[in-house]
């Protein structure tokens, strides 16, 4: 039998997963824009913004549909299988989600879900992807 140490252990790193990923597409979106003006060349390649956009178009599209995301669905099984039912376990788990759960009506995280998303795919056109073949060539 699991533990229900572990279940919590579990849950806790399911709910990092989940800030890792939101940072990822919010920081990423940032950091595309910085790149365009700082010349960083790792802001346009294709498999970083490929996954990019589609992070945030699978939470635009969850949104829209009133899909709760399996991250957050995945952690609460984890939590309720350790015993817990708030966010009160671990410091680290509390603080984590502060930042990520927070109260809104739901035509809020919609509207934001859907801008953001509106922002990303807006970032293909002003800071274009590139193939490797596309990419200028090192200086030798």
């Amino acid at each position: 039998m699991i533990s229900k140490a572990l279940y919590a252990y579990a849950a806790d790193a399911m709910l990092l997963l989940h800030v890792l990923f939101v940072a990822f597409v919010v920081i990423g979106l940032v950091l595309i824009f910085i790149g365009k003006f700082m010349s960083w060349p790792w802001v346009r390649n294709l498999w970083f913004r490929g996954a990019h956009l589609a992070g945030i178009g699978i939470v635009v599209i969850q949104a829209w549909l009133g899909v709760i995301c399996p991250l957050t669905v995945w952690e609460m099984q984890l939590r309720a299988k350790a015993g817990e039912y708030s966010y009160e376990g671990s410091f680290i788990a509390h603080w984590l989600s502060e930042l990520l759960y927070y109260q809104a009506p739901a035509w809020v995280f919609i509207a934001c879900y859907t801008i953001f998303g509106v922002l990303v795919v807006l970032s293909w056109w002003l800071v274009p992807p590139r193939k490797r073949s596309d990419a200028p060539q090192a200086r030798a």
